[in-house]
């Protein structure tokens, strides 16, 4: 995620790319300049010069590159919300983050995400949409949402969520942990940008404020539920969170701020030594849910856009798990169309649309064109760095037809260092191997019961097939590529 101002600023060219707009000009800003690098320069809230990246070689060489090309982790003070987390550090104490949370991205753990997906989807099947072969979605993201919320709460932090959500509330809070985190997820810039006096004047101000707040709550009460719950070996990330600053409080594995922590959370344990854990809750429950949902609604509108490619995924399905064979673990390697499928959703709609770094010396960096000409650019120190996702998933020198559905092209060879949705390097995404076996079950499953088409809704009766594939896959910005819109048909399979 690049600056939060970025997300507001209208394109300047030359002056200001504006971080959403990677994602509106795709490629064609590279076009423009007639190389996959192009530089600009920003004057608020300080002269800089920016680098923008669509060169595979040069991405690579960035993110490879960590002493040269830093994160610069006070872009990300919007996700240190709760405390420091392995997104928002960087050097010495992400070492010592990722080192924690390594363990729980096991072959182990992907397992279990993937019995637990099975579980909620199954379930969705028995409870919310039971006795009905029509379910008709005003918004696919009211399903995928609340199916990646109950798996990274279940398979990550052992906490079971309900499709029947209970009315009645936990004592002392006024609103669902399903509710708080929503309202976190969808508020964030918002809280970030307006001080809480001004939050107060309005209603919606003061339920972002109760929902960050109750967020707060609820985290700390899983911290101290799973510390007094009977020991029980278990194998999730909380785990691994939990044993990493165990009743013996090493702190030699602290540093001094995470050892005043955040005052709350101190209050509500009621230890001498706070945790380092609420931070790192707060990212990989937003981080582990809002990715994989974006994903699956994009994918599901594509799906119902194409139908061609919805039945051959369906066909490719069966022949993996014929008759009425529920999809296992073992078999996802077997399910290449579900991978296809949930590769080229991210491909087109990639959830970071700029992953910025900056320069820690002045150096220099080579990238290409179209003709198959090389250019050497100079990298002066400071200078911001941003890796375009969609300036790279949409260059024609690595995909062809880039703006096209074409999930066949993960099938076969395919560009590698092209293909950058969970970032590139040793700061790659951890969880990438959750978000993949949780999606591609979610496809599997779904998919094998339900056909997949778009509602049809009398006010747009008259649109052509590109009218109607702009009105689904219309996005916003937010901390991930955020779908706005996608009403869907579910008709169940005879």
């Amino acid at each position: 995620m690049s600056s939060i101002v970025d997300y507001f600023l209208p394109r300047l060219p030359g002056i200001n790319a504006g971080s959403n707009h990677y994602f509106v000009t795709k490629h064609s800003i590279f076009e423009e300049a007639g190389w996959d690098i192009h530089t600009g320069v920003s004057f608020w809230p300080s002269p800089s010069t920016s680098i923008v990246l669509g060169d595979a070689a040069a991405i690579k060489e960035v993110g490879s590159s960590r002493a040269r090309f830093p994160k610069p982790v006070q872009q990300y003070a919007s996700l240190a919300l709760y405390g420091p987390n392995i997104v928002v550090s960087e050097g010495e104490q992400w070492k010592r983050y990722r080192k924690i949370v390594a363990p729980a991205f096991s072959d182990r753990n992907n397992k279990m995400v993937w019995n637990e997906t099975a579980r909620i989807v199954n379930g969705l099947f028995e409870t919310v949409w039971d006795g009905r072969d029509v379910v008709t979605v005003d918004h696919c993201l009211d399903i995928t949402l609340p199916i990646a919320l109950f798996v990274i709460g279940s398979a990550g932090f052992g906490k079971t969520l309900d499709w029947k959500e209970e009315a009645v509330l936990p004592p002392g809070h006024k609103i669902s942990f399903k509710e708080s985190l929503h309202t976190v997820t969808t508020r964030i810039f918002l809280r970030l940008v307006c001080p809480d006096w001004m939050l107060n004047l309005t209603e919606r101000g003061r339920e972002t404020l109760q929902g960050f707040n109750e967020l707060g709550v609820y985290m700390s009460e899983m911290v101290k539920e799973r510390l007094t719950a009977e020991k029980v070996e278990r194998h999730d990330l909380f785990s691994s969170l939990l044993a990493s600053n165990n009743h013996e409080f090493d702190a030699s594995m602290l540093t001094e701020e995470e050892l005043v922590g955040v005052l709350s959370f101190k209050m509500t344990l009621g230890y001498s030594v706070v945790y380092t854990i609420p931070g790192n809750i707060f990212i990989f429950l937003v981080a582990g849910h809002e990715t994989t949902a974006h994903t699956l609604c994009f994918a599901f509108a594509l799906l119902a856009l194409y139908q061609q490619e919805q039945e051959t995924l369906y066909q490719h399905i069966k022949s993996v798990l014929p008759g009425d064979k529920q999809p296992e673990y073992e078999d996802m390697s077997l399910l290449t169309h579900s991978i296809a499928v949930f590769y080229e959703t991210m491909r087109l709609f990639p959830p970071v649309i700029g992953i910025p770094k900056f320069s820690a010396e002045d150096t220099v960096l080579e990238a290409g064109n179209i003709n198959g000409e090389k250019k050497t650019v100079v990298v002066p120190k400071g200078a911001r760095v941003i890796i375009s996702a969609p300036g790279v998933h949409y260059n024609p020198r690595y995909w062809e037809d880039p703006h096209d559905f074409k999930p066949s092209r993960f099938l076969k060879d395919w560009p590698r260092d092209a293909f950058v949705p969970f970032s590139v390097g040793a700061r790659a995404c951890i969880g990438r191997k959750f978000s993949e076996t949780e999606g591609i079950a979610v496809l599997t499953i779904l998919i094998s019961k339900y056909k997949i088409t778009v509602k049809e809704e009398p006010q747009f009766a008259g649109e052509t097939f590109e009218q109607k594939k702009a009105r689904l896959l219309k996005s916003r910005p937010g901390i991930t590529l955020t779908p706005i819109r996608v009403p869907l048909v579910f008709t169940r399979r005879t």
